[in-house]
């Protein structure tokens, strides 16, 4: 018994106290004076003619970034004159204010004085159906007006919904993308986000994925251990991926 109690402390506390007490540049600045300027990851449509699907993840605002990353969507289809940010936020929905958002900001910027980094980059001549596809899981997403930080539905909730239904993205969300895992509608199985596997959960709060992009992850209240056998890695709650990088 103490054995297993301590094993889940180091598993699953320690990550988050080691994340807790990570330098963050933000922290003492306040939210509406972080900078929010863009990044330059998005390729310029003026000279990127072609079709372009990007996924972004950062920390997320305030103390949730200390346990898991906000994700977003941005889609260019072939030669539109510029690109559409799909995403989740929480901001005003109390209030009425829905909970999908389009174009609050541009398709890379800074979260709030923080970097983004790209989780997926897809161009060529499928993505424009990729994105027809996308668009319409935005608009079949089941919770557009409703946003709870934990366990669910949030910014990653959204992200996975799109995955799901558009399989052809191989999306792999980081792990530390609380969220993920909570299923819509009060559904037990689903397949994984990439398409590759299944997973189980009970409301995003304990369950357990198996697929080939993402390995193996246990859930625990909303933070994610697993190893990814296929590019080594370990994946700490709070912390994310350690290890070779997803390609």
């Amino acid at each position: 018994m103490w054995g297993a109690a301590f094993l889940l402390l180091v598993l699953y506390l320690a990550p988050v106290l080691v994340s807790f007490c990570l330098p963050d540049p933000r922290r003492g600045v306040p939210w509406h004076q972080a900078r929010r300027d863009p990044t330059g990851f998005s390729p310029d449509p003026a000279t990127t003619p072609g079709a372009v699907i990007q996924v972004f993840a950062a920390p997320a605002v305030a103390w949730r970034g200390i346990f898991s990353v906000h994700t977003w969507i941005a889609v260019k289809p072939t030669g539109a004159p510029r690109f559409t940010r799909y995403e989740v936020l929480g901001f005003g929905v109390a209030n009425g204010a829905p909970a999908v958002r389009i174009d609050r900001m541009g398709p890379d910027n800074h979260w709030f004085g923080a970097r983004p980094r790209i989780v997926l980059d897809r161009r060529g001549a499928d993505v424009d159906a990729m994105i027809a596809q996308v668009c319409a899981a935005v608009a079949s997403y089941p919770y557009p007006n409703s946003y709870l930080p934990w366990p669910g539905p949030n910014s990653n909730t959204f992200l996975a919904h799109i995955a799901r239904q558009v399989p052809e993205l191989q999306l792999d969300l980081p792990s530390n993308a609380v969220g993920k895992d909570f299923l819509p509608c009060g559904t037990l199985v689903a397949a994984a986000p990439s398409g590759s596997g299944f997973q189980v959960s009970l409301y995003g709060l304990v369950g357990i994925m198996l697929a080939a992009r993402e390995g193996l992850e246990v859930n625990l209240l909303g933070l994610s251990f697993g190893i990814d056998p296929a590019r080594p890695a370990v994946k700490l709650p709070a912390l994310g991926r350690l290890g070779m990088a997803r390609l």
